[in-house]
């Protein structure tokens, strides 16, 4: 939740904004300017009913302010492992989470998978709580991770990849239409390292970007793809033996 001091931040930003003065403020509240100044100063001090009734000055809506102090929050990168623990210990969570986390819209969720919408509010509301997303009217949401977030490398969420999911992705042919699997290998600068890191960081990004984009066609238009993207100084285990063996 947002801080009074972050309230009061962002109110002062709307104040000078809409060109009112504390000394306006005063007069409409009809306090003393220098008790105006005095409360903006303590910061944390301020009650929200008068943080409220300073919104209704400019005309703006308390919870138009808080959500906007929401919105400027910086995103979350991973989640820690407790939000981890209880995506991964509620299989229809899960499966929401990772709706979200593609930012479906709810129609969508409804439409694909065999879920109730008293079911997916539910869900929804969970993962409010948890901090991930922040659920507003109409069952819209806000998704609180950023661009370049990904599960922990060896939390609960990528355990339950790597146990149920890996082998079924790699089960597949990658032969059907617009699909593909590389397998690289190679010596490269440690620096140049780093560089192919960003860009397939960027590839994902892009593919991401796409989906939003084209949450607007309609469903018979589009099909469902699953990138997994990897690099790690790693050297298969028979290359490794050819190795040693020839020293």
């Amino acid at each position: 939740m947002s801080t009074t001091a972050d309230l009061l931040t962002h109110l002062k930003a709307e104040l000078k904004a809409a060109g009112v003065t504390y000394a306006m403020v005063a007069a409409r509240l009809g306090l003393a300017e220098s008790s105006v100044k005095r409360m903006f100063s303590k910061g944390g001090d301020m009650p929200v009913s008068r943080i409220d009734d300073i919104c209704r000055v400019i005309n703006l809506d308390f919870a138009d302010l808080a959500r906007r102090v929401a919105d400027a929050q910086p995103l979350m990168l991973e989640l820690t492992l407790a939000q981890e623990n209880a995506v991964v210990a509620d299989r229809t969570l899960l499966v929401v989470a990772i709706c979200v986390m593609s930012q479906m819209p709810v129609e969508e969720i409804l439409a694909t998978y065999d879920l109730t919408e008293a079911a997916l509010v539910r869900c929804l509301t969970r993962l409010d709580k948890l901090g991930i997303i922040d659920l507003r009217p109409g069952n819209r949401y806000r998704l609180k991770v950023a661009k370049g977030f990904r599960w922990l490398p060896h939390g609960p969420v990528m355990a339950f990849f790597r146990k149920e999911v890996l082998h079924d992705y790699f089960a597949g042919g990658f032969d059907g239409e617009s699909e593909m699997l590389m397998v690289v290998h190679g010596k490269i600068g440690r620096g140049l390292a780093n560089s192919f890191r960003e860009r397939l960081m960027r590839i994902g990004q892009d593919f991401s970007k796409q989906h939003l984009a084209d949450q607007r066609l309609p469903p018979e238009q589009r099909r469902p793809y699953t990138i997994v993207i990897g690099m790690r100084s790693w050297l298969m285990a028979a290359l490794a033996d050819m190795q040693r063996r020839s020293r």
